[in-house]
């Protein structure tokens, strides 16, 4: 229900920007077009490789495969101009050209009118993998895939950002730990949308299905936030409403389902259902996801607000203000020796991000490799586990099914035959074998260093 399973996502993407870049972008086409006046027709040869491009900008000389990528995609789409795309692709490889300088600002635009704003808003399966910067096609990936794309991190790009939100983000960290927490729970997510759906039918299952995630995922939010959300999420998706042509009749049941949220108690409770339902895997989500940005290769940028649960739709709702004197009351505690339960006020993930923080700002010399460590046992699927050199991080993955099916039991890692602390809880485990059933029982991450050294 609601889910686009047959919906191709790049052919999707593809669509978007086309239409972007032949309709309120087209100026822009067109401008560029100008700097090759020695072809006939530029403009009509550029849109397909701009709509064909897979990233915002072309960046040569490195960036030279992509613009190759999407020259053969182009042609792939319009055979008949094949060759006029062959001699735009010519100009647009020359690094100093006019039109090749220009094209990196083109390109950028239509990515972010086509996909940004209008495909992330018509792909509904699991919503938390529409993010800047991401491939929903790309549902998940294993450890072993993980770990291979952090190694080619560490070795090439060891300086680079690494971010879980954004002014720009869709849906704030916390909100897509939430939705990625349904991925475990098919069933819970059918049944709560046949709730919600006899009370309030849009007529459009992709908005309706990204409706009720995105209020799920930052619940308890306010009406006038979910209103404001819900509207410019179906505007931008332009199917069944628009920016320009507003459809009142859609927009009218699109905010009485969101008023039935509040006013319906057949609606709350479904949503109040499910939120609890997965509580628990959403904060273990949060918790995990944080550790491995912070702690893996590149430099960790953290959103202002997000130190906490950030509960925040896209923008303006990801700009609200922040109480960083609720943030400095909760750090003090923390300074003082608390370790803060996993609840709403969110001060398990201070605890996280500062210690983690200090811990790179302390001791950058202890992550400066990376090499995934093998987790043994019979729940091993459910950990991920890397060494930086002298920090070991340790985080939990599909929480849900772990907790069904008995908890870590015999499950280890080898650090490697050191006494170390763990800096968030203080523990401290001996040389050898560490059982994450002891490791992980009050946090679902813990971040392992050598016993001394570490500032509190």
């Amino acid at each position: 229900w609601g889910a686009t399973p047959d919906l191709d996502w790049h052919k999707l993407i593809f669509g978007t920007k086309t239409g972007v870049a032949d309709g309120i972008l087209r100026s822009e086409v067109n401008r560029l077009a100008r700097l090759m006046p020695a072809i006939d027709g530029a403009a009509d040869a550029l849109i397909p490789i701009i709509a064909a491009f897979t990233v915002y900008r072309s960046y040569l000389p490195l960036g030279l495969g992509h613009l190759e990528a999407a020259r053969i995609h182009a042609r792939d789409e319009l055979p008949e101009l094949a060759q006029r795309i062959d001699e735009v692709a010519g100009v647009l490889a020359t690094e100093g050209d006019p039109a090749s300088i220009r094209f990196q600002q083109t390109s950028g635009m239509v990515m972010a009118k086509g996909v940004e704003d209008t495909a992330f808003y018509r792909f509904g399966s699991l919503t938390s993998l529409n993010e800047v910067g991401a491939d929903p096609s790309e549902f998940a990936i294993g450890v072993h895939t993980f770990h291979d794309r952090q190694t080619r991190r560490q070795s090439a790009l060891p300086n680079s950002m690494t971010t879980l939100s954004t002014h720009d983000t869709k849906r704030s960290e916390d909100v897509r730990a939430t939705i990625s927490a349904l991925s475990e729970r098919p069933e819970l997510w059918s049944s709560f949308a046949a709730r919600v759906h006899a009370v309030a039918d849009l007529g459009d299952p992709v908005i309706e299905n990204l409706l009720w995630q995105a209020i799920v995922g930052a619940w308890p939010a306010s009406r006038e936030r979910l209103h404001g959300y819900a509207e410019k999420a179906a505007r931008e998706s332009g199917i069944s409403t628009n920016w320009i042509d507003p459809n009142a009749v859609f927009e009218s049941r699109l905010h009485a389902a969101v008023d039935s949220a509040f006013d319906n108690e057949e609606v709350s409770a479904a949503i109040g259902d499910v939120v609890e339902a997965i509580g628990p895997a959403s904060s273990s989500n949060s918790l995990s996801a944080k550790l491995l940005q912070l702690a893996s290769p590149g430099i960790p940028d953290v959103y202002q607000g997000s130190e906490l649960w950030d509960r925040s739709l896209v923008d303006p709702d990801n700009r609200r203000s922040v109480d960083f004197g609720e943030r400095r009351r909760l750090l003090d505690r923390i300074d003082s020796g608390w370790l803060p339960p996993i609840d709403a006020s969110g001060a398990a993930k201070l605890l996280l991000v500062s210690r983690t923080l200090r811990l790179r700002r302390d001791h950058p010399e202890r992550f400066t490799r990376y090499r995934g460590l093998t987790v043994f046992g019979a729940k091993a699927d459910h950990a991920i586990a890397f060494d930086r050199g002298g920090v070991i991080a340790v985080a939990t993955r599909l929480s849900h099914g772990l907790e069904q099916s008995g908890g870590w039991q015999d499950t280890t890692i080898e650090p490697g035959g050191r006494e170390l602390v763990d800096v968030l809880t203080g523990r401290v485990f001996g040389a050898g074998s560490v059982r994450l059933a002891d490791l992980l029982e009050r946090y679902p991450v813990a971040l392992l260093t050598k016993n001394r050294g570490v500032r509190e």
